[in-house]
């Protein structure tokens, strides 16, 4: 495959991640207020960004691809809707940096969860050749 068409599939990866990350923002938003339980918070926050991953990736799945949009938007679903939860329940913090924290967040789980496929593959190459 070309690498323009790589770069582009990854753009479209960060560009879902972060659709995934600011949809779970949003939401959580919506359900969490300042003075909430924490522990309720997170679980309210996880169930709420779990549901935004699965329906976001039953639209972007078959235009992206399923394994690079169901692994990133997973953990960012769960564990960003498990953070965002913890923190509105915390304080009142703007919507403006809410926001920013879920593009950096959603950006930062798909570059992850890439770079950790490059070095899988990679180890597998390297296990060949030496054999």
């Amino acid at each position: 495959m070309k690498r323009g068409v790589c770069f582009a599939f990854f753009v479209g990866d960060c560009l879902a991640g972060v659709l995934t990350a600011v949809a779970t923002t949003v939401v959580v938003r919506l359900v969490v207020t300042p003075g909430v339980d924490m522990v309720a918070a997170m679980m309210v926050g996880m169930v709420a960004g779990t549901l935004v991953h699965l329906l976001l990736s039953l639209v972007l799945g078959p235009l992206l691809g399923m394994f690079e949009t169901m692994v990133p938007g997973m953990y960012i679903g769960m564990y960003g809707g498990m953070f965002f939860g913890m923190r509105d329940s915390m304080q009142e913090v703007t919507l403006g940096t809410a926001l920013w924290v879920a593009v950096v967040l959603g950006v930062a789980v798909v570059v992850g969860v890439h770079l950790w496929n490059v070095q899988l593959r990679a180890g597998g190459r390297r296990e060949e050749v030496a054999a």
